[in-house]
Parts: C-alpha cells; sequence; structure tokens
C-alpha cells in the first residue's frame, strides 16, 4: 500500500487514482479515505488524478499518541502534497477536513494550490464564544466525548442517524450507508477519535480563512445537524473573498454520500474543478 511518511515518522496512507491535474481530498471525522470514493472515481473517470489520504490515527494510518490536531493534520497534508510534487492541486475538505484544507492553506499557502472546496466544513469555528454566539455550546462536544469513550461502537451507529439526516421524515438513507459510516469511524483508534473531537470544536480557522487567495467553493446543507449552517458555511463564505457559496436545501452533513443530494454535489465538483 502506498504511504507518505510526516514530519515526525508517522506513515500516512493515500490512495492515488487517475491521472491529469491533482484533486486532493481529506475526510471528515471519524471517517477515512473510503468515504471519498464516489467522488475519487468520479474525478478519475473524467480526467482528473484523485488522492485522498487516511487522517492520523485511523484507518491505514499510523496511530500516534500526539499530534492529533489541525496544525499537524495540515502538516501531514503537506508531506502528502510535497512527498507527490504536486502542482495546481485542487483541495476539497469535508467537514473536519475542510479545517485541515484551511489550516494548510493558512499555514503552508497556496502555492501548490489552485482551488479550494469546502464541503459542510467546520470553519471558522464550531465552538460558542462571545464573539461566536452562533456556535455550539461546550456541553455539545462533553457529550460526543463521552459517547467515544463509553461505546464508541454504539456510539457510532446512533451518530450515523443526524449525520445522513437518516432522522429527517421521508428519509431514504439505506441501513447499508449508516453500516458504512460504523465500519469507517470503527478503525479510528479512541485516542485519534477522541483528541480529534477538541481539534475540530475549538480550533478557530478566521485568520486562516482570510488568507485564501485562490477560488473558493464553499457548499453546505442547511440541515446540517452536525455543523450546523449558521456558525459555518454562512461565516466562512463572508470570510473567503469572492468564494462561491453553494447551499443545499435539506441536505445533512454527510451529503456527499446520500444520493439524492450527491448527485448534485457531484456536478457542482466537477464543474468548479473544470472552470
Amino acid at each position: 500500500m502506498p504511504f507518505v511518511t510526516a514530519k515526525d515518522g508517522t506513515e500516512i496512507f493515500y490512495k492515488d487514482w487517475g491521472s491529469g491535474q491533482p484533486v486532493v481530498f481529506s475526510h471528515g471525522w471519524p471517517l477515512i479515505a473510503d468515504a471519498w470514493d464516489p467522488q475519487l472515481k468520479l474525478m478519475a473517470d473524467n480526467g482528473f488524478r484523485a488522492i485522498a489520504h487516511d487522517r492520523r490515527g485511523g484507518g491505514r494510518s499510523g496511530q500516534t499518541w500526539d499530534g492529533n490536531n489541525l496544525d499537524t493534520y495540515a502538516d501531514d497534508l503537506a508531506s502528502l502534497i510535497e512527498t507527490l510534487d504536486l502542482r495546481d492541486a485542487i483541495l476539497v475538505g469535508h467537514s473536519t477536513g475542510g479545517g485541515e484544507v484551511t489550516r494548510y492553506l493558512g499555514k503552508h499557502g497556496s502555492g501548490r494550490v489552485a482551488k479550494a472546496v469546502l464541503l459542510s466544513a467546520i470553519p471558522p469555528l464550531m465552538l460558542k464564544a462571545e464573539a461566536n454566539p452562533e456556535g455550539l455550546p461546550i456541553e455539545v462536544f462533553d457529550e460526543i466525548r463521552a459517547g467515544v469513550a463509553k461505546d464508541r461502537s454504539q456510539f457510532y451507529k446512533d451518530l450515523s442517524a443526524a449525520f445522513y439526516g437518516a432522522n429527517r421524515e421521508g428519509s431514504t438513507v439505506t441501513q447499508g450507508t449508516r453500516d458504512e459510516f460504523w465500519l469507517w469511524s470503527m478503525s479510528v483508534g479512541i485516542k485519534g477519535a477522541y483528541d480529534c473531537i477538541k481539534a475540530f470544536s475549538e480550533t478557530d480557522l478566521t485568520e486562516d480563512l482570510k488568507k485564501f487567495d485562490v477560488p473558493t467553493l464553499i457548499a453546505h446543507g442547511d440541515d446540517d445537524q452536525i455543523v450546523p449552517i449558521v456558525a459555518s458555511g454562512n461565516k466562512s463564505s463572508k470570510l473567503v473573498k469572492d468564494a462561491t457559496f453553494k447551499v443545499y436545501p435539506g441536505a445533512p452533513h454527510g451529503l456527499s454520500m446520500v444520493p439524492v443530494f450527491a448527485e448534485q454535489f457531484n456536478s457542482d465538483l466537477l464543474d468548479f474543478a473544470r472552470s
């Protein structure tokens, strides 16, 4: 299996499909690169080089005790991009992966990047604060920590309902989709999963967003129960200069994995990459 070595020696697994302009996908919490498989195939089928890695702490990458934070995640992404010598890359990040992409651009710049896509992404800040009243209270994240620490298997089974909107009337989300979410999540070590909760909820990415200087698509569902659009997409679209903001009515957090919404997102992603 292909790996790159991060700055601290951690082995980071990645998939590399097709050829052409590189499109690099960063996945959400608590998932792995496989969550992007439909989009990887889509882009590779259409003349792009599609790449996705397992974030440290889960899947086939090293399960480190330390480094489960957005600074290190961004450095790991940089190691991948630099080791493969990618140029004019399109970076696509979902949820926590959107935070990873944002911190990468804020910390490492856009010298190797042509465009960015933030899907259901965590920036600028998920945690409620005096300067961020639209955020979620710390108790929400404490409950997530408790669920992961106590019985993460059952917690992930339950979480899949809100993640995909399966708890909404008329949902067509299959049990297979929810089982897939559980399978991916259980491949993530408990240490990495637990630490990442702080990373995705308490990291302020406001200044990183202001540094964006490439065309950016910000896409979000207005029924996102995990990363509410009012504290994320709505704000990020105002902080990123000349961003294109796409709102998907009725779409959940994991909209790229729910066929009724994925079809539209995939079309928008391909159009944006080609533009």
